[in-house]
C-alpha cells in the first residue's frame, strides 16, 4: 500500500515522539539483535534504526520486529532495493542520509514511512515542497551543529528534525533543547563492546539514561 509524503511525515513525526533517543544500531551477528531490541525496549528506547551497513542487518531487523514495544526502522537507506528488502523484513520506517527523488519514490511506494536526511536550508526546503516535514538532519555534528540547527527553526518554523551524527551525551541536550527538533539518533546507547560482550544490562541502563533526557 502506497503512503504519502504528507502521511509519511506524520507517521515518522509519531515514531520520533517515542522517546528523546532513537538508538542507531551496527549489529554484526544476528544472535544479538532480540536481546539487544528487549533491553532498549526495556530502557524506554523504542525506536531502534538499524543501519543496513552489515550482511546481518535485514536478519537483525527480521529478529527485532518479534520483540514486542519496539519499532524497528532501517537506516542508510540508498536504493529502491534497500527500501524493498528493508519492508519484506519487517521495518515499521526508514532512515536516509539524503534524499533523491528515486528513493523517495520508492519510499511512498512501499508505503515505508521515512526520515529523510538534509543538511542545508536548500535540501530541508525541497523536502519540504515535496511534502516532508520531518526530516533527518545529517551529519549534525559536521553540518554545523545545534547551532547550525538551530538558526533554521525562525525560517522554517514548518520542519523538524532528528539529528543524527555525532550526537552524544555530551551535546544532546544542545539538539533536544531546541524548538525544531523532536529527537536525536545516536549510538552510544548501544556500544558495541558491550553488544559483543551481550551486557544486556548496561545497555538497558544506558537507554534508560538516554529516555530520561530533557527535550
Amino acid at each position: 500500500m502506497s503512503i504519502t509524503p504528507q502521511t509519511a511525515s506524520e507517521q515518522a513525526r509519531e515514531i520520533c515522539n517515542a522517546a528523546p533517543i532513537v538508538p542507531v544500531l551496527v549489529v554484526e551477528d544476528v544472535a544479538h539483535a532480540k536481546p539487544l531490541a528487549e533491553a532498549l525496549v526495556a530502557g524506554g528506547l523504542p525506536a531502534l534504526e538499524v543501519t543496513l551497513r552489515t550482511p546481518a542487518a535485514l536478519d537483525v531487523i527480521r529478529a527485532m520486529a518479534e520483540v514486542p514495544g519496539g519499532m524497528v526502522g532501517a537506516g542508510t537507506l540508498l536504493t529502491p532495493a534497500d527500501v524493498k528488502a528493508a519492508k519484506e523484513a519487517g521495518a515499521t520506517f526508514g532512515v536516509s542520509p539524503g534524499a533523491t527523488d528515486t528513493l523517495l519514490a520508492a519510499c511512498e511506494a512501499e508505503g515505508l514511512p521515512l526520515l529523510p536526511g538534509a543538511a542545508s536550508a536548500s535540501e530541508s526546503m525541497a523536502l519540504l515542497e515535496r511534502g516532508y516535514n520531518m526530516l533527518k538532519f545529517f551529519p549534525a555534528e559536521a553540518a554545523g551543529g545545534a547551532k547550525f540547527l538551530g538558526s533554521l527553526a525562525s525560517p522554517l518554523p514548518q520542519i523538524s528534525f532528528c539529528p543524527t551524527g555525532g550526537v552524544n551525551p555530551l551535546n544532546a541536550t544542545d539538539y533536544l533543547s531546541l524548538s525544531n527538533v523532536v529527537c536525536a539518533g545516536g549510538s552510544w546507547v548501544a556500544p558495541g563492546k558491550l553488544v559483543k560482550e551481550g551486557a544486556w544490562d548496561q545497555i538497558e541502563a544506558l537507554a534508560s539514561e538516554a529516555a530520561k533526557l530533557p527535550r
